[in-house]
């Protein structure tokens, strides 16, 4: 029984008192029976009517009591429901957790993947590309390689092309300074020969001079050898002289024109003449082959005429050489030439006619000797 029903019972038992006390008052006077018995009936509903209270009471009660348990075991069966329901949607949220976990750890697996293969196809790409750019830098050295040889080959050409040109010019230049040198050196040669000329009308009339007294010497030198070789038993054979042209002649002078000029002069007479730029030169040459005459300057750098013949006098090899020295200043060297060991020295100017007789004497004392 609900509530409801139980208040409508407690409602009928008040009214049914109610109406019954109504009528016990109404009836009061008639009849005490009736009211005594009306009481007891009263009573008796009364108690009825408690009875019936407290079992419609007892039986809210338990209808209560049942409407709780009831109650209690739909909330308690709620309660595990919801529990139960939350425990599946948690179990749920896990599982979704746990495949959007897996999903991403899938997702980030394939990411991962995604971005090794970028960062592999990347890598391949870039290695391509240095390969690439590798093969053009290869490329490229070697066509600059090839262009500075081009440039090279070209400089080469041009510049062997202008040092030919150079020594073209050089030579001729030089050609051109020859032929001047050797012009210069005629017009010395025709002013010398002028003054020469003067010079050896004077050498001649003293050289006439000398050669009156020498004759007369000679004469009287010839009377006593002939004298000596009327007395004498045995004959000496004279040694042949050499001829011009088996006979070599050095010139040392650091000057060309007086090179040339006497190396015309010697070349005319047809001797071999051999040419020496200065007294080192002159020393060298001589170690490797001895000439018959030596014709040396006095002031030539390096090594002068007075120290060439020094040198060469203190060579026994060398010490027989007939030398010629020519100065200009041939009174102050006299003595000193002659200390050092000169066999002639002739001043400038002097006659080629007499450079010539000189060196016929000293070859022509070379073979008597």
């Amino acid at each position: 029984m609900s509530i409801n029903e139980s208040l409508l019972l407690i409602a009928a038992g008040i009214g049914v008192a109610f109406f019954a006390w109504r009528s016990f008052n109404t009836r009061r006077s008639a009849n005490e029976q009736a009211e005594r018995t009306a009481i007891e009936d009263a009573a008796r509903v009364e108690a009825e009517r408690k009875a019936a209270a407290e079992a419609a009471r007892a039986e809210a009660e338990r209808k209560a009591a049942e409407e709780a348990a009831r109650a209690e075991a739909k909330r308690k069966a709620a309660e595990e429901a919801a529990r139960a329901e939350a425990e599946r949607k948690a179990a749920e949220e896990a599982a979704r957790a746990e495949a959007e976990r897996k999903a991403a750890e899938e997702a980030a697996r394939a990411e991962a993947k995604r971005k090794a293969a970028e960062e592999a196809a990347r890598a391949e790409a870039e290695r391509k590309a240095a390969e690439e750019a590798a093969r053009a830098e290869a490329e490229r050295k070697a066509a600059e390689e090839a262009a500075r040889a081009e440039a090279e080959r070209k400089a080469a050409e041009e510049a062997a092309r202008a040092e030919a040109e150079r020594k073209a010019a050089r030579e001729a230049a030089q050609a051109e300074a020859d032929r001047r040198a050797v012009e210069e050196a005629q017009r010395l040669e025709d002013e010398e020969r002028l003054a020469v000329d003067q010079a050896i009308a004077r050498e001649t009339e003293r050289q006439a001079s000398e050669e009156n007294t020498r004759r007369a010497a000679e004469r009287k030198t010839a009377e006593d050898a002939r004298q000596l070789a009327a007395a004498s038993t045995a004959t000496v054979a004279p040694a042949k002289a050499k001829t011009p042209e088996e006979t070599v002649v050095m010139v040392a002078d650091d000057s060309k024109v007086v090179r040339v000029k006497t190396g015309r002069l010697l070349g005319a007479q047809h001797y071999q003449v051999v040419m020496a730029e200065d007294g080192l030169d002159a020393a060298r040459q001589i170690e490797s082959a001895l000439p018959d005459v030596l014709i040396t300057d006095v002031d030539m750098p390096g090594m002068s005429g007075l120290q060439l013949t020094r040198q060469l006098r203190a060579n026994a090899a060398t010490a027989g050489l007939p030398i010629i020295m020519v100065t200009s200043d041939s009174e102050q060297l006299r003595g000193e030439a002659h200390t050092a060991g000169v066999n002639v020295l002739l001043g400038k100017p002097y006659p080629e006619a007499q450079l010539l007789a000189h060196i016929q004497s000293l070859l022509g004392g070379q073979s008597g000797a």
